[in-house]
């Protein structure tokens, strides 16, 4: 019985990677439901599709400008799946606009 030669770093990283962001994204998922909380179209869509793309190509993103090379989610990928895990367990912060006001000679 012959065992697998052991994996290059670079494959275990990225190995770990994309378990990493497949547990995130169903981690956002199952919160959003656990809280019932409805997800937009968009959002549902995003999480749905990002995981597809993890599955197959290991990575949700093509240019390498938009993340790290050992990144399984780009940043911005990253900053809306915190979004979507933050809304699914109440933590949405109001977005605090003042408007323009003129500047005082003092």
């Amino acid at each position: 019985m012959r065992t697998k030669p052991p994996a290059s770093p670079l494959e275990a990283r990225k190995a770990a990677t994309k378990r990493a962001a497949l547990n995130a994204l169903k981690r956002a998922r199952r919160a959003a439901d656990k809280a019932g909380v409805q997800l937009s179209d968009w959002e549902g869509e995003f999480l749905t599709e990002v995981g597809e793309r993890v599955k197959t190509y290991g990575r949700a993103f093509g240019d390498p400008e938009k993340g790290a090379m050992g990144e399984a989610l780009s940043v911005l990928q990253t900053v809306k799946l915190k979004e979507i895990t933050a809304k699914a367990k109440g933590e949405k912060k109001d977005l605090k606009r003042r408007p323009f006001r003129r500047k005082t000679r003092g």
